[in-house]
């Protein structure tokens, strides 16, 4: 039996308790490892914690907006055995997976269409499935083939709408039949003997995208080349033919402009994928672009299509703004293509799904139960300050920690418990720390979690000494360290390893992030008396963006009350959250205790403006007189109007681990490996490494994990997905 390894873990978001789940995957690492996880603060979660807030409810209180994607299938394969290791109880709440999220199809989307807002529905279909037994990994031809069967849908149901608009005549216009010469000159694949149009249509894309295998590289090259062309050409007759007969009539009808939108997205996709040849160069080409600027190249109707709502969602979706500039809309065109085709291509259940309780409740609780089982260590209260390396600076050789509390006993137990749910607290459990402490905690309302924190000066002030210093030793305690600290982090922690290391310096440099903005607000009033046009006998509640700024996007998230333990008298009857990017261009030294005050000041007075001045537009019953009927506002104390607003719950995520990692364009070529550092005993983890995604979500952050324990240990050997920036040439 050899020495086991001591493995430090740095933070506890998706990204690294992904890692530790891998790490601890086999029934005998106890023998090989030995893992403990140091976190700041009383909970797990990095930008996906949440808490609940006793004072109101046992409310749920998220960083954010928290929405899984039906393609996540690392995500989803992860998380099912993490349920299925724990085994909770059968009838205790949201004992198993498949309990724990719930698919969703209904995605809304604002247009501004001559100063009024106007909202378009979307309704996704459920595909059978579980999203744990998907595939990231679809050929380029399946790619195409997808894109094409959108196109033939949206373009369908343009030349059905037109027909029956303007009664021109009494048989539908078949757009196949347009199309027919096209692809006679364009490719010898058409069979002449094929009379029904779409017949002889899937056909030529059934042979387009199933290429003879048994052939050589060459060969299957100039096939696809050829296939390339023929696409090429009648996708290039297609454009022009639906602008001839469609843009004149795009501003007199609301369903004809979404299916224009619709099908020149799919043209344009299949145009710029075919003419950057994807195929050789895979889709990390694109990233050169934004995706606008992308969309714009290769011919998509700027008015409508390049500046429509779903662009401005899916940037909406991943705060793509530089600094929370609005008018910076920022996003590399070959991580956006790539997303949204997995998104429309590989999803199973919902294209959504949204958890049945707060992301702490749901994800990370019981990740801490299964890893805290399987005998992993936590040490919460543990604020990381450096990284040092070692003379030959091949190495880290110290971790520079800070104590943040003393507790009472050496184990900290993080939950409370709400009907029966593990759930993390909003605040500490201070019951568990020193006395004297917990009150200075509490009676100076000190914030654990923040970067800017003035613990520090209070607790010097009122001991006479700074707060207790650790320092971990290579060899003493630990062998190798997981990275798990978000990129905005490394310029704080790691300043001797940017000196030293110019791809590390050049990741951190490149790989931006954007500080956001949320706020919750619990109703006395159903969601169906809101007046959202959705008819309230509709199953979905809507998760809408492209909205207003600065808070586009609203999700009605009233599955999780049922979760929540509101005194009967007031229990809320609706709950909506809303979230955006948040305009800060410069973030000032820790020594500024003020800012993040100042910046949630600042997300408090953009939400109190917005129900003011915005939300109408979606819930014009909440006005009275065109104010906001502040009355509308579940509110245990007796606070009238505005003050209302007080009880309810708003955050500014400005902390370093707490930004959104954005994928800004020509950005994705400097993210390293998890294991690509100058230092040997150190693995880089999260959203912001380079993984088969390469954007800010719970997938790539999950894979980033997994890359990592495959590193470390070996296992798992496949990763879903991890190839996908890379040439399809590749045949993968």
């Amino acid at each position: 039996m050899t020495d086991k390894k001591k493995i430090a873990i740095l933070g506890g978001g998706v990204s690294a308790m992904t890692a530790a789940c891998y790490l601890t995957e086999k029934d005998n690492w106890q023998n090989q490892y030995d893992i403990t996880v140091y976190q700041m603060g009383w909970r797990l979660g990095g930008k996906g914690a949440s808490g609940r807030n006793a004072e109101y409810g046992q409310r749920i209180e998220e960083h954010g907006l928290h929405v899984w994607f039906g393609a996540y299938v690392n995500s989803f394969k992860t998380l099912e055995k993490v349920y299925a290791d724990l085994n909770r109880p059968s009838g205790a709440p949201l004992a198993t997976f498949d309990q724990a999220l719930k698919p969703h199809s209904f995605i809304a989307l604002e247009e501004n269409i001559e100063q009024n807002w106007k909202t378009w529905g979307i309704e996704f279909p459920l595909i059978p499935g579980n999203p744990a037994d998907g595939n990231l990994d679809p050929t380029f031809w399946d790619l195409i083939q997808l894109i094409y069967y959108w196109l033939k849908k949206f373009t369908e149901q343009m030349t059905h709408l037109h027909v029956q608009k303007t009664k021109a005549a009494t048989k539908e216009h078949d757009w196949f039949s347009h199309v027919v010469d096209v692809l006679k000159t364009n490719t010898h694949h058409i069979d002449d003997d094929i009379h029904a149009t779409h017949q002889m249509m899937c056909s030529f894309i059934e042979k387009i995208t199933h290429p003879v295998r048994k052939v050589t590289d060459q060969q299957m090259v100039e096939q696809h080349i050829k296939h390339q062309n023929a696409l090429s050409g009648w996708i290039n007759w297609l454009k022009q033919w639906i602008e001839q007969e469609f843009d004149h009539l795009l501003d007199e009808d609301d369903n004809l402009r979404h299916l224009y939108i619709g099908a020149d997205l799919a043209i344009t996709s299949i145009k710029g994928i075919i003419e950057d040849d994807v195929y050789q160069k895979g889709f990390g080409y694109l990233n050169q672009w934004d995706l606008r600027e992308w969309l714009t190249i290769h011919g998509a109707n700027f008015k409508y299509t390049v500046n429509s709502a779903p662009i401005r969602g899916f940037y909406d979706l991943v705060f793509g703004y530089e600094n929370g500039d609005f008018s910076k809309p920022n996003l590399e065109a070959g991580v956006s293509m790539l997303a949204m085709l997995r998104i429309a291509l590989c999803y199973h259940g919902g294209v959504m799904w949204k958890m049945q309780a707060g992301m702490g409740d749901v994800i990370f609780a019981p990740i801490y139960e299964l890893l805290k089982r399987r005998g992993v260590k936590f040490e919460y209260f543990h604020k990381v300050d450096e990284l040092i390396p070692n003379q030959s600076n091949d190495q880290i050789e110290k971790v520079l920690i800070t104590e943040q509390v003393k507790l009472k006993s050496a184990d900290y137990h993080p939950f409370v418990d709400v009907n029966g749910l593990p759930c993390w607290p909003s605040k500490p459990n201070y019951s568990q720390i020193d006395d004297t402490q917990a009150a200075l905690l509490q009676n100076n309302n000190i914030n654990l979690e923040s970067h800017w924190s003035n613990w520090p000066d209070v607790y010097k002030s009122h001991f006479g000494q700074t707060l207790p210093q650790k320092t971990l030793t290579l060899g003493a305690d630990f062998d190798q360290v997981i990275f798990g600290i978000s990129v905005a982090g490394l310029e704080h922690i790691c300043p001797q390893l940017l000196a030293n290391d110019t791809r590390l310096k050049t990741c951190s440099e490149k790989i931006k992030t954007v500080a956001t903005q949320a706020f919750q607000v619990w109703t006395d009033i159903e969601y169906s008396e809101l007046g959202f046009g959705r008819k309230p006998e509709d199953d979905e509640e809507p998760i809408l963006s492209g909205f207003v700024e600065p808070y586009d996007t609203w999700a009605a998230m009233n599955q999780l009350l049922c979760r929540e333990d509101w005194p009967k008298d007031c229990e809320p009857k609706n709950v909506a959250y809303f979230c955006s990017a948040q305009p800060i261009s410069e973030y000032p030294p820790a020594s500024d205790h003020s800012f993040p005050v100042q910046c949630a000041q600042q997300a408090k007075d953009n939400a109190t403006a917005y129900l003011t001045n915005d939300v109408h537009h979606l819930w014009p019953n909440v006005a009275i007189k065109g104010t906001f009927n502040w009355s509308i506002l579940t509110d245990i104390s007796t606070q009238v109007g505005e003050k209302r607003f007080d009880s309810q719950y708003w955050r500014s995520n400005v902390d370093p681990s707490e930004r959104y990692v954005l994928s800004v364009k020509d950005s994705s070529q400097y993210r390293l490996a998890t294991n690509s550092t100058l230092y040997s005993n150190l693995f880089i983890t999260g959203d912001w490494i380079s993984t088969g995604v390469n954007a800010g979500c719970v997938e790539a952050a999950t894979m980033a994990g997994m890359e990592t324990s495959r590193a470390v240990c070996g296992f798992p050997e496949v990763i879903n997905g991890e190839h996908g920036f890379e040439p399809y040439k590749n045949n993968r």
